[in-house]
């Protein structure tokens, strides 16, 4: 992978690159580079392959600066035969920025019978679809994207493949878990925005797992927003290219400077 990582590693500190910084402030760090950290430190520390990692949550209350060294620090709350719960800090420069909790639930046989589910959706492959010509819609070599109906903004359905273009950490290739968990926030600015850019900024991201995705392409699929006194909540289905693998749901605030409207969607 040529592009630079969001990441380097010295040690137990993670240093941020140019990479890493968020839409909001020039020196501020995103907020899904800091929810794949803490995924990341999880599993390295915590994961293995009985157990799914069924629900990641990420408490997101300081912009962090891309110009600090990073510390995550993990606490394994319960060790159970069927349940492990994991706690981790994001600590810059000494400060805590974030925490998360995640539940890891041991894989096992599903229940017998037959529950209802909603049907996979019916967008076509990434490969099918032309890569888009404006740098915008990859956040400038963020990420890889492919829309499928509507665009970030427009007042209407919304669905997306979307998919990471570097690494978290330099050397260290993204699994499934860490490329799902990076891109999770991705479901703020894509529920969030409206006709006048993004006015929401996100606090907080869910993560919901039933399985972990089998390629790098991740479907985004708008299914909820609403906002009522400056207090958001959006949610997205997630896909990959066999169906679907989870919900990544955020809540937000309203900022009082929008960000800029992206390009409306391909005809």
């Amino acid at each position: 992978m040529t592009n630079q990582p969001f990441f380097t590693q010295d040690r137990d500190a993670f240093i941020p690159t140019q990479a890493a910084n968020g839409p909001w402030d020039p020196n501020s760090m995103h907020g899904r580079v800091v929810i794949g950290l803490l995924a990341f430190a999880i599993e390295q520390r915590h994961g293995s392959d009985d157990f799914m990692p069924a629900r990641l949550t990420v408490d997101m209350f300081r912009l962090p600066n891309i110009n600090t060294p990073v510390e995550v620090t993990t606490r394994l709350v319960r060790d159970g035969i069927r349940i492990k719960v994991v706690e981790a800090e994001f600590l810059s420069g000494g400060v805590s920025m974030a925490r998360a909790s995640c539940q890891l639930l041991r894989r096992t046989e599903n229940a017998p019978g037959n529950v209802w589910s909603p049907a996979n959706w019916d967008a076509p492959k990434p490969a099918d679809i032309p890569a888009p010509t404006d740098p915008r819609l990859g956040m400038n070599g963020k990420w890889s994207t492919r829309p499928i109906v509507g665009a970030m903004g427009s007042l209407g359905p919304r669905r997306l493949w979307m998919s990471e273009v570097r690494e978290l950490v330099e050397g260290v290739p993204m699994t499934p878990f860490v490329h799902v968990a990076t891109g999770a926030d991705f479901a703020s600015p894509f529920a969030n925005a409206g006709d006048q850019g993004l006015g929401y900024i996100n606090s907080d991201v869910t993560l919901y797992l039933h399985r972990l995705p089998v390629t790098r392409w991740i479907g985004f699929e708008v299914v909820n927003h609403h906002a009522t006194d400056g207090v958001a909540i959006g949610e997205c289905w997630l896909y990959d290219e066999q169906g679907p693998i989870g919900t990544s749901t955020v809540a937000a605030l309203a900022q009082k400077k929008p960000m800029a409207k992206l390009p409306p969607a391909p005809p």
